[in-house]
């Protein structure tokens, strides 16, 4: 009996051991000459986009994780299935960071975490699957289609969200705010445009807006809105 024990403790052990993630971290770089928009088209994993002032290029931190894999197990998932490319398309520069969907032979889906840091004033366009989406200081217009995942935005001109799941903060914008949510809470401060709002479920919390503020639809959850400036429609 304890021959049995020890044995299955080793069998357990040896199979945990074989249980971990496999990380690579790669960099990308593209001069932002000629560039006044970046699209982003993500799949799996959290996502920092930041507007620096005076940089001329734009660069980008992709950290590529394979969970529950060895090295080279890892490697040929990444070979076969990873598409990662920073390129110039006209006057936009394009980002795609995802995996190829298909079967790993066990353990969960890799995926993608982007850092990437833009001029200040240029435009960001995303296309995101899942994962944590922060924008922070990019002063340009940003558009986000995102599957889940919260979505934090500072201090950007226009914003345009339509959201599957997850909570969405936006903080300090120079223009108006669309956003089309389908779940998770939603916060907006600091507009100097109008903000418009059509909610699944969720609570709204809308301060400090200088133009209108319509309220399309905010389905289930509360409802507050302070010092708005404007016209408030919130017929729902």
């Amino acid at each position: 009996m304890r021959s049995f024990i020890v044995m299955a403790m080793f069998a357990a052990s040896l199979a945990h051991a074989g249980w971990t993630d496999y990380e690579e971290v790669r960099d990308l770089d593209l001069s932002a000459d000629g560039i006044s928009e970046l699209k982003i088209n993500a799949g799996a994993g959290s996502m920092d986009v930041t507007g620096v002032e005076g940089l001329d290029r734009i660069t980008v931190k992709a950290t590529i994780v394979v969970p529950d894999e060895d090295k080279d197990d890892a490697i040929k998932v990444i070979e076969k299935r990873i598409r990662l490319s920073l390129e110039k398309s006209g006057g936009d520069a394009e980002l795609d960071a995802w995996f190829e969907s298909g079967l790993i032979s066990f353990g969960s889906s890799p995926y993608i975490a982007l850092e990437v840091n833009v001029p200040r004033g240029m435009a960001v366009n995303i296309d995101d699957g899942s994962g944590s989406i922060d924008v922070v200081d990019v002063a340009g217009d940003v558009s986000i289609d995102d599957g889940s995942g919260s979505i934090d935005i500072s201090n950007v001109a226009h914003v345009v969200i339509d959201d599957g799941s997850g909570s969405i903060d936006i903080v300090n914008a120079a223009g108006d705010v669309s956003i089309v949510d389908g779940s998770g809470s939603i916060s907006v401060k600091h507009v100097a445009g109008s903000v418009t709002v059509d909610d699944g479920s969720g609570s709204i919390d809308v301060t400090d807006i200088d133009g209108d503020l319509v309220i399309v639809d905010d389905g289930s959850g509360s409802l507050k809105y302070a010092e708005i400036r404007g016209v408030v429609d919130a017929d729902t």
